[in-house]
């Protein structure tokens, strides 16, 4: 990892978890620095990733689990049939469009975190196959699990980024301290 989270957050579990996540956010935004639309929409390896698609795919991920921490339905509805509109951006998403929707998703996580009487508490979880066989997981649980999601992700958006220009994560934090 080529940035690092700040040694004061020793003793703040609450502001080290979401440190750690904002850190992992930090790696997909860098990943689009200075590309194209059309280069944040190709899907430059094998896979069918795209920059574009991986930003909207974890905010739309992270919002549906504050969501669901707050008893609420997720802002999209994604099943079996639609899962894989997450993965890309529509004709009417730009990268600017949805970093802004992300910063706003990324506050209120922030905001549910930072709240909550104790990183204990708990959430049910819908009885789809694809969640925690457990039916409820805690708040501290939650952040470990968007920390994990994201990080995959930011490595994911280090190949593609990679495949389309050869910027490496290095060159890209250098980049965003410039600019």
């Amino acid at each position: 990892m080529v940035t690092h989270v700040a040694a004061e957050t020793q003793g703040d579990e609450r502001g080290a978890l979401l440190a750690f996540l904002e850190e992992q956010r930090g790696g997909i935004r860098r990943a689009l620095l200075g590309l194209t639309e059309e280069q944040a929409r190709s899907r430059p390896s094998a896979s069918e990733l795209s920059l574009g698609g991986l930003l909207k795919h974890v905010a739309e991920v992270e919002q549906g689990w504050v969501a669901r921490a707050r008893q609420e339905p997720p802002a999209v509805h994604r099943d079996e049939s639609n899962w894989h509109e997450c993965f890309r951006l529509t004709d009417d998403e730009t990268v600017a469009s949805q970093l802004a929707y992300w910063a706003e998703v990324a506050a209120e996580t922030e905001k549910l975190i930072r709240s909550a009487p104790s990183l204990d508490d708990s959430f049910p979880l819908p009885p789809d196959p694809w969640f925690p066989p457990e039916g409820r997981v805690s708040l501290r649980w939650l952040c470990l699990h968007l920390i994990r999601e994201t990080a995959r992700h930011a490595g994911h958006a280090d190949i593609i980024r990679e495949s389309l220009d050869g910027k490496t994560a290095f060159e890209l934090v250098a980049l965003e301290q410039a600019g």
